[in-house]
């Protein structure tokens, strides 16, 4: 996208939000980079210049503008929708991997040598790893300084800079402003508004327009497995494994934006657990182009034009949604939950939850490793494929991390024993987050088509379902909408 100059431009002239995220204005008279939709007048077009990352703009030297705020834009909906090496990497970094695990840290999960992956990152986005690392950690520490009283000190190290000095540099160059500065200049609480539970950090998390909340949230909640997850007081609540402690989250959906209410044991977590929450939500989608290709076909046409902007559910951890989706095989979604719940109870760990009814964090493979599958109310082949599946997340031949290429981790899955087209199907539609993923044997789905005169058969419908390529898994959302059933409303 900002190799099209043309394009670019007329973006950045029309103030289109659609492409915040997408490139990066950089104005070379000011040295200011903006977001698209800058509310700003429009530079000439002659001093224009466009990046396609934040962090390729401070490496050419310039800094975030004041009044757009670009670093707090969606993300690019690329790393979302491919696979390559730069797409899981681009994940991986917003996953933390590079503050915790650094370059060789990286590479050693893509499977590619250091220099590989920094040439290809440079091709692509113009920074390398570390200054992509880097302009997250800037970004982490804004927001930090700008919504908590945290000491300097406390949000340099919980942003991942290595020192306080580092930190003070990289926030003058990034922002013009020492951090003292910014926090002067942050917005104050509104008047009446309610105040966050003690050590609780109140976020936006921002997306592009539209967006339908009720498929999204009603599939979280109608699933929610108690004791990790729950629906209270207008929000969608769950507990977060994270690699430095555990978090309890709290996500809201509005209008323009989905308030999201973190309490983290460590606030080393912070980038990681926003980074896992916007993924659940399919956050840096682009509504434009998936429901542009959709409408193309007369019969989804209809189903886009009454609800615009659903979202793919998906997952804040790949190996718990496998096994619970093991644990749903050819169950109703209640009976699902009762066995997650069990599950839970017997392995997960407890954790304490002031606001509400939270208990436990969702067991890791490594704990259910251990388990006896005859404690397990399930029929003997279930227990065989969720044991089967549990050895093999656990002892890293299985990997279904935001790192996984999608077709590698369908051929494994289909390897182990129990794993027919839709457990594979529906764990890449919302554990590894292919776009393209599609559930054609899906029971709901076959009597949707029905209705809507489509192909009901999975090999009739799968080759009619190739013009909404490769936005098969929104298309699902769409069929799975006309059904009455709780998974597509928010409860009152």
């Amino acid at each position: 996208m900002h190799t099209d100059t043309e394009r670019c431009v007329r973006a950045v002239q029309s103030k289109d939000a659609r492409f915040d995220g997408w490139f990066f204005t950089a104005v070379v008279t000011t040295r200011i980079y903006c977001r698209p939709s800058c509310p700003v007048v429009p530079p000439k077009a002659e001093n224009m210049t466009f990046y396609p990352s934040a962090a390729a703009c401070q490496q050419a030297g310039f800094r975030a503008c004041k009044r757009c705020r670009p670093d707090s834009t969606p993300g690019s909906p690329e790393w979302n929708q491919r696979a390559d090496l730069v797409a899981r990497a681009m994940r991986l970094i917003g996953d933390g991997v590079v503050d915790r695990e650094g370059v060789p840290g990286l590479a050693g999960r893509l499977g590619y040598s250091a220099r590989q992956v920094e040439r290809q990152l440079l091709a692509e986005l113009g920074a390398g790893p570390l200054a992509l690392a880097r302009a997250q950690r800037a970004q982490t520490a804004r927001l930090l300084i700008e919504t908590t009283a945290l000491p300097m000190a406390e949000i340099a190290f919980a942003a991942g800079f290595s020192s306080i000095r580092t930190f003070n540099d990289t926030v003058r160059e990034v922002f013009a402003l020492a951090p003292g500065e910014l926090r002067a200049r942050a917005p104050k609480q509104a008047a009446g508004a309610a105040p966050a539970a003690s050590g609780a950090l109140c976020l936006r998390l921002p997306f592009r327009a539209p967006l339908n909340p009720d498929n999204l949230f009603g599939h979280l909640i109608a699933t929610a497995v108690p004791g990790v997850e729950e629906w209270r007081g207008g929000a969608y609540r769950r507990t977060l494994s994270l690699p430095y402690g555990h978090g309890v989250v709290a996500l809201t959906p509005y209008p323009d934006h989905i308030g999201c209410r973190l309490s983290l044991t460590d606030l080393r977590d912070l980038t990681i657990a926003t980074s896992r929450c916007r993924r659940m939500l399919d956050l840096d989608a682009d509504p434009a182009a998936v429901d542009g290709q959709l409408r193309d076909d007369p019969v989804l046409a209809p189903l886009v034009d009454k609800a615009p902007g659903r979202r793919v559910p998906r997952t804040v951890d790949e190996a718990e949604f496998a096994v619970r989706a093991v644990l749903g095989q050819q169950v109703s979604t209640a009976a699902a939950r009762t066995h997650a719940a069990r599950l839970v109870t017997a392995h997960g760990t407890p954790i304490k939850d002031p606001e509400g009814g939270l208990t436990h964090l969702f067991p890791s493979p490594q704990s259910l490793a251990a388990l006896d599958p005859e404690a397990l109310a399930l029929p003997r082949s279930r227990r065989a494929t969720l044991t089967t599946l549990v050895r093999h997340l656990a002892d890293g031949s299985l990997r279904l991390g935001v790192e996984s290429g999608w077709e590698e981790a369908r051929a494994r899955l289909t390897e182990l024993p129990g794993f027919g087209p839709w457990t594979v199907e529906v764990i890449a539609m919302r554990a590894l987050g292919d776009p393209d993923a599609f559930l054609p044997s899906d029971l709901g789905i076959r009597r949707t088509a029905r209705e809507l005169g489509l192909p009901h058969t999975p090999a009739a419908l799968t080759a009619r379902a190739a013009a909404w390529r490769p936005w098969r898994a929104y298309a699902v959302q769409y069929l799975w909408a006309t059904d009455d059933h709780p998974i597509n409303r928010i409860p009152a």
